[in-house]
């Protein structure tokens, strides 16, 4: 990143935008709307008496709630990042009291500290953006047919046969529609993809991969921005959860594992992915069969490398942007 003068902490809330200038000790509230970011820009410039190019804003990702201000800055031109709270909330090391001011503080003073490392963030696109609000849609609707499912399988604990027919009834129509809205949505996240040229051809790229069905392909896609959020796929391993990382201090050498630090439902639907490429002859099943029965190793770990080599071939093909091509067919 190049140098800049100021850093600017944003507390981000639904309602109002707390701001921090680091170096000056300067603080204001504005609100959390189109007025609110012009008098915030206002007030910044005013009291650093600098251009534009020479600010640095920071803020965490608050869903929705950053959304405005964050396509507000990359209108203006004006760097920006958008941080992971949780990543902000471990870099502080130990901190007593909290309140918004000392929070957009706090942000200011870790950008500063975080300058030479932080990667101004650069949105996706509106197809990009379509693509996981619809994925969080889906997400929802997944957990209420759950609900409802599960809601029906405990009737058998409370109610005699015949007691429950309404209760019954009501849930199954209820999850038959579900069932319609999920359709829906996954059909809807399929137009988007075929409207433009370079998600879709990334998306059959990735489809050519044993083992990755369309939801996978929707959430790759979604996730790493059409495969540009993330430099390697090693990175992307990282965030759905399935890297391993060594722990060992001294002479004592832990064994290598993932960390609990994951999106939860892409690690499942890799896990998915893994199981479903196993259950096919082919180079999955060889590489698993001779790990688990000849060498006597874990069934979870094996899975977990088949997760990984799932992740690794899926960047390799759009990185080529050649489908992957199965050589174990080919060989005598």
């Amino acid at each position: 990143m190049k140098k800049v003068q100021f850093f600017v902490g944003i507390d981000v809330s639904k309602a109002t935008l707390d701001v921090f200038i680091h170096g000056l000790n300067l603080y204001f509230v504005v609100e959390n709307s189109l007025q609110g970011f012009v008098c915030l820009l206002e007030k910044v410039m005013t009291g650093t008496k600098c251009k534009t190019e020479d600010l640095f804003f920071c803020f965490e990702n608050t869903g929705k709630y950053s959304r405005m201000l964050s396509v507000f800055l990359q209108s203006e031109n004006i760097l920006f990042t958008m941080e992971s709270a949780l990543q902000i909330k471990k870099s502080l090391g130990i901190t007593r009291g909290k309140n918004d001011r000392i929070d957009a503080k706090r942000i200011a003073h870790y950008a500063y500290e975080k300058r030479e490392s932080l990667v101004p963030t650069i949105l996706p696109g509106a197809k990009i953006d379509q693509i996981r609000s619809l994925i969080s849609l889906r997400e929802k609707l997944l957990k209420h047919r759950t609900a409802y499912k599960n809601g029906i399988s405990d009737l058998h604990d409370c109610y005699e046969d015949g007691d429950s027919k309404l209760i019954k009834e009501v849930q199954l129509r209820l999850i038959s529609n579900l069932n319609d809205e999920i359709t829906r949505v996954e059909q809807k996240m399929e137009d988007i993809i075929e409207s433009d040229e370079s998600i879709s051809r990334n998306y059959k790229l990735i489809l050519s991969i044993r083992g990755v069905g369309k939801i996978l392909g929707f959430y790759m896609i979604g996730y790493t921005a059409n495969f540009t959020s993330f430099a390697n796929a090693r990175a992307f391993a990282c965030f759905a959860g399935i890297a391993p990382f060594s722990y060992s201090s001294g002479t004592v050498k832990g064994t290598p594992r993932v960390h609990p630090f994951a999106n939860k439902m892409l690690k499942a639907l890799l896990n998915l992915a893994a199981m479903a490429a196993i259950k096919y002859q082919g180079e999955y099943l060889q590489y698993f069969n001779k790990r688990v029965n000849e060498l006597g190793k874990n069934k979870m770990s094996t899975l977990n490398i088949i997760r990984n080599k799932i992740v690794y071939r899926v960047f390799a093909v759009v990185q080529r942007q050649t489908p992957y091509v199965d050589l174990l067919k080919f060989a005598a």
